[in-house]
């Protein structure tokens, strides 16, 4: 433990984690429904999520401990460019919109809990559902551990040195989610979301008053960019237009891919929830920019950082009281429970319904189904606690990266069969792998940036990788497709 640990701050951190703790515990008995009798219950709280708590939740687990810290450190670092995640999260509420109700109505009328499910409802293929999957467990995994990283930030902050505190605030998470479900984290979205709103909406009132206002934490941020030169600033530069735009887009695509943000769609009572959500969520947008705006603030403060992540805990340390600093912090590290309690039931419903059940134990009741979850979630938190302890910060970056561009290969399996049984499995397989073995290669030889470039007529085109392997992914299924219904035309699906 430091001998620089702040009491007071570490007085209110416990104060408000404590309550969470409570409030995940209780969480067991606040919807109506057994948490133990079925996956329905355990996984998806029931399905009987409005529109209020649809909001939080989805919000919580969308918007992270990770989201908080890192989007002001890259704005910190490289200025404009770090604002891609504002656009992204504009293009993906009408996605959602015109996409989700129609999946929360074909997982609903067959009692599916998973992507995997209704992909094999769609096209009737074990192996398409395997590799859907098994992405989305292993997309997940470093996305559990970059939230723990987030709250390591914080601890570190507060004094606290070491794994210990890390290891003790996970294992109650972990047992809370075990008794409780999804609907652990549900409740205490509640919590999070608006501590979150009252900490960024104080930051961006009081932290521009105490250096000189907006014009001069930009005049200050300007500056710095000036001084360090490259592809930083205000302002983007033409040559980053076509990176920028296709981050954002391949993002918003790969945004309601996640095995995390589908369960809070599943777990929605009727799609018309999802409707009004779609609505709503933009608010978590302005949030958003307002948060990046922290990066901004940084260079006006003067702040001298070992890593562009301490930023946001570093300005709240020099220009607010202790109390404030442990509020903040605590609304942070409760940032983090949020969206891990969700991704790890999301890859614990995963393993059960599209691994255990469809190839250990197809009888398996629904109590059973539970169990099994459970178990598999425990797994998954201890893995990624182990990721974080044992390896380095940069492998959970490195792997989110390519998580990101895995999950959106399952893109067109998930959201073709919505509108169209065209598509075959054999086609989507091949377009799945093709994306992934490109994607990753592509990735892997640029030192795992997320940017590929493409030189034509002398000039070099920097773009998302990931969009670029979607867009193989689709060319090849739909060759594949073509190729296989030449083959054996009478095993198309005809339209449900």
């Amino acid at each position: 433990m430091s001998v620089n640990l702040d009491w007071t701050a570490l007085a209110v951190f416990l104060f408000f984690f404590a309550l969470v703790t409570v409030m995940g515990f209780f969480a067991a008995r606040w919807k109506a429904g057994p948490v133990d009798s079925h996956l329905d219950e355990w996984g998806l709280g029931g399905r009987q999520f409005g529109t209020w708590i649809t909001w939080f939740l989805v919000g919580g687990d969308f918007y992270t401990a990770y989201t908080v810290i890192a989007v002001p450190a890259l704005v910190y670092a490289v200025g404009a460019y770090g604002f891609f995640a504002l656009p992204y999260t504009i293009i993906v509420y009408p996605f959602v919109f015109a996409v989700m109700p129609l999946l929360w109505k074909a997982a609903h009328a067959k009692g599916h809990v998973t992507a995997a499910d209704v992909v094999h409802e769609a096209y009737d293929s074990r192996g398409l559902e395997l590799v859907v999957a098994i992405t989305g467990m292993v997309a997940t995994m470093p996305y559990i551990a970059l939230q723990l990283i987030g709250m390591g930030v914080v601890i570190k902050a507060i004094g606290l040195t070491g794994e210990l505190p890390i290891v003790a605030a996970f294992v109650i998470l972990a047992l809370y989610t075990y008794s409780s479900g999804l609907r652990a984290p549900a409740l205490i979205a509640f919590v999070k979301d608006i501590m979150i709103y009252i900490v960024v909406l104080v930051a961006v009132v009081v932290v521009p008053a105490k250096l000189g206002g907006y014009g001069a934490v930009f005049s200050a941020a300007d500056a710095a960019f000036t001084a360090k030169g490259g592809a930083t600033g205000l302002i983007l530069k033409p040559e980053q237009m076509l990176a920028y735009a296709t981050l954002a887009l391949g993002s918003a695509l790969a945004a309601f891919m996640y095995p995390h943000t589908l369960t809070g769609v599943f777990a929605s009572k009727s799609a018309d929830t999802i409707r009004k959500n779609a609505i709503l969520l933009p608010a978590y947008t302005l949030l958003l920019g307002l948060i990046a705006l922290l990066g901004y603030m940084a260079h006006a403060a003067n702040l001298k950082v070992a890593s562009p992540n301490d930023v946001v805990p570093m300005l709240f340390k020099e220009l607010f009281p202790s109390w404030f600093s442990g509020f903040a912090f605590s609304a942070i590290a409760i940032g983090a429970l949020v969206p891990a309690a969700v991704m790890s039931i999301g890859a614990a419903n995963l393993f059960t319904r599209n691994v255990w059940k469809s190839y250990i134990n197809p009888n398996i009741s629904h109590a059973g189904e539970a169990s099994v979850a459970k178990i598999v979630s425990l797994v998954v938190k201890v893995g990624a606690l182990a990721f974080t302890i044992f390896l380095p910060t940069q492998y959970a970056l490195d792997l989110q990266l390519l998580g990101g561009l895995w999950i959106l290969q399952t893109f067109p399996a998930l959201v073709f069969g919505l509108f169209t049984r065209w598509f075959r499995a054999e086609g989507l397989l091949l377009g799945w792998a093709a994306g992934i073995a490109w994607g990753t290669y592509t990735a892997w030889g640029n030192g795992l940036k997320p940017l590929a470039t493409l030189n034509l007529g002398g000039s070099a085109y920097a773009f998302y990788t990931g969009l670029g392997a979607l867009i193989l992914n689709v060319v090849v299924a739909v060759v594949g497709t073509a190729i296989a219904g030449l083959i054996s035309p009478r095993k198309a699906i005809a339209r449900s």
